[in-house]
């Protein structure tokens, strides 16, 4: 069985790292490059940047931060937020993304995924999902949200991510907007949901409140990674304790000399 991924995740808003509930009420965390250079020495596996105003604003995202944040880091990078084409994923990459990963756009043009996937490759594409439930005729559905979960978009999060799949994307972060920010653990049930819908890896994210929600998404949501923020923006628990955890459980983890 392949190592489980640790990803630390940098949500940027002009230019600092923020963190939020339910993708609101903005708090401060920091320099993303002080930041990501924390989470390098602490053994995280990959980092996640996303500038989460960038689509909404309509506006390119910050190459600068992102260049200092890759130049201050070794471990993967896969930076998100307004990417419309593939020249917006080839100054990202050429900036010292590894991955670029996007959600709106997908949504909008979902050629572009296979337009990213050909040129990059599909381990290179990423497709953010952020389903919120939602009541429609009296049934309860996951539906997909974009522009920094502002904007509803009528598909439902299954079916979506098995099209993102068919599509040629190499890997699906999934974030419940319910759960994003409550520190009350993932929502397993669409994270168990999706994960067996695709055969690509599936990141959990939105919810993390300890190292036992961590733990949880990978055995019970089936989850290939799990991604955090405030956690470990504020202290909560650390990568080390995470990785510690999934040891004890049984599930692979890749050891570091952080550890």
């Amino acid at each position: 069985m392949l190592a489980k991924r640790i990803i630390a995740c940098l949500d940027v808003n002009q230019g600092r790292v923020v963190k939020g509930m339910r993708f609101l009420d903005l708090v401060d965390a920091g320099d993303p490059v002080e930041v990501a250079a924390r989470y390098e020495a602490e053994g995280a596996d990959e980092l996640v940047f996303l500038d989460i105003s960038a689509s909404h604003e309509g506006r390119q995202i910050m190459l600068d931060v992102v260049k200092r944040v890759s130049e201050a880091i070794y471990m993967p990078l896969t930076v998100g937020g307004g990417i419309r084409t593939l020249e917006d994923a080839g100054s990202l990459i050429a900036a010292g993304a590894e991955k670029v990963s996007i959600n709106s756009a997908a949504v909008r043009t979902p050629d572009l995924i296979s337009a990213l996937s050909r040129k990059f490759g599909s381990c290179a594409t990423v497709v953010n999902i952020d389903p919120k439930r939602v009541c429609t005729h009296g049934l309860e559905v996951w539906e997909v949200h974009i522009n920094g979960g502002r904007v509803p978009t009528g598909l439902e999060a299954v079916a979506w991510a098995q099209r993102v799949e068919q599509l040629g994307a190499g890997e699906i972060v999934l974030t419940s907007m319910d759960r994003d920010g409550t520190r009350n653990g993932y929502d397993l049930e669409i994270t168990s949901a999706v994960s067996r819908a695709v055969n690509i890896p599936v990141v959990a994210s939105g919810g993390a409140g300890c190292s036992e929600h961590l733990a949880e998404a990978i055995m019970v949501g089936g989850a290939d990674a799990v991604l955090a923020a405030g956690i470990f923006h504020f202290g909560e628990c650390t990568i080390r304790e995470v990785k510690q955890l999934f040891q004890s459980r049984g599930i692979p983890v890749r050891l570091s000399e952080a550890m």
